[in-house]
């Protein structure tokens, strides 16, 4: 994988070029005090949609004040949320063109990985204040921000990046319907269930018709306008049988492979294995996988994500450090419990 592939990917780099058979978007320049907002772990308040300020305390107070504090006993912290009174406006104004409701995302990603934390657990933003919870939760988001070519091949100085919050009209997806589609030397060579985690019935019954759109899609719309010739493909086929485009990610393994391997689709091989053979028509149809059974149903890889990281690699054992680190801790609490029990220990 090239950088100048994961440039190519970019929202605002294939939009203009396939506009017409996506859902209505816009695109806002980021301004950099609110990059600088994003990547800051320090501040975890939001500006509210209706007065920019967040109050959370604790006592829920109806209090007018515009910070927020918590209070102990020795000292007194106040946080104000930052405000960015232009960029609101043009967000909001373009949510409003949009119909009140958009999906939001960076150049390449959208947080999917955040939407535990949203009130209503989906991707479903109607102010400014909503896409901050979601972004400022999302280690996909500060990927785009702080890594996004680190995973490709060539040394080159990393490209400029313009970084832009794409606002996309909200439409209810059924998840059967999203597929991923794997396209190598301009020839779409595989397709997979993007929801691999479920089963749909509708699938395995409806594998040679959904194969034939996406790949009559593909050669129609899509096949040589792309400016690489490697790339994957996210697209959607509605209940009436038509394809719409989602999205575009770099081919290789930044990009989740789902039911195939990286291996398999770079080389090839075992691509093939379950084409119909002897039948010339069908030596061009893309290899398709989807989840057949509920005995595969697997959880939402998106779930590590509701816990602290710390948490998962004390439980896996993938971090010895963070082991030792936590044992010494226990073994220091432990000690000073037996000192406290033996200094109240009375002394006959």
């Amino acid at each position: 994988m090239k950088k100048e592939q994961v440039v190519n990917c970019q929202f605002s780099v294939w939009y203009p070029l396939f506009k017409k058979h996506t859902i209505k978007s816009l695109i806002l320049p980021i301004p950099q005090n609110v990059i600088e907002y994003l990547l800051d772990d320090g501040t975890l308040v939001v500006s509210c949609s209706e007065n920019n300020t967040q109050h959370t305390e604790a006592n829920h107070s109806d209090s007018d004040e515009d910070d927020i504090q918590w209070t102990d006993d020795e000292t007194t912290t106040t946080v104000t949320a930052p405000e960015f009174p232009e960029f609101s406006i043009k967000v909001q104004e373009a949510i409003n063109v949009l119909g009140g409701r958009v999906f939001p995302k960076l150049n390449w990603s959208a947080p999917r990985d955040a939407n535990w934390i949203a009130l209503n657990s989906s991707l479903q933003c109607q102010s400014l204040s909503d896409i901050f919870l979601l972004f400022k939760s999302s280690d996909f988001i500060t990927h785009d921000l702080t890594q996004p070519f680190l995973h490709c091949s060539d040394d080159s100085p990393d490209p400029t990046i313009n970084y832009e919050l794409v606002l996309r009209k909200w439409s209810e997806l059924i998840p059967g319907g999203e597929f991923r589609c794997f396209v190598k030397e301009n020839k779409l060579t595989a397709i997979c269930q993007r929801d691999y985690t479920q089963h749909y019935h509708h699938i395995a019954k409806q594998e040679a018709s959904i194969s034939s759109s996406i790949l009559e899609f593909f050669k129609d719309h899509i096949q040589y306008k792309f400016p690489d010739e490697d790339f994957v493909l996210d697209v959607y086929r509605d209940s009436m049988g038509r394809v719409w485009l989602i999205d575009f990610n770099p081919f290789g393994e930044i990009t989740d492979s789902l039911l195939f391997t990286w291996e398999e689709l770079t080389s090839g091989n075992n691509l093939a294995a379950n084409q119909t053979q002897g039948e010339s028509a069908l030596q061009d149809r893309p290899a398709f996988r989807c989840t057949t059974s509920e005995v595969t149903v697997q959880p939402s890889p998106c779930l590590s994500y509701r816990i602290p990281r710390d948490f998962l690699d004390l439980s896996t054992g993938e971090d010895a450090y963070k082991l030792i680190d936590f044992l010494k801790l226990k073994r220091g609490q432990q000690e000073e419990e037996e000192s406290e029990e033996e200094g109240a220990r009375p002394q006959l």
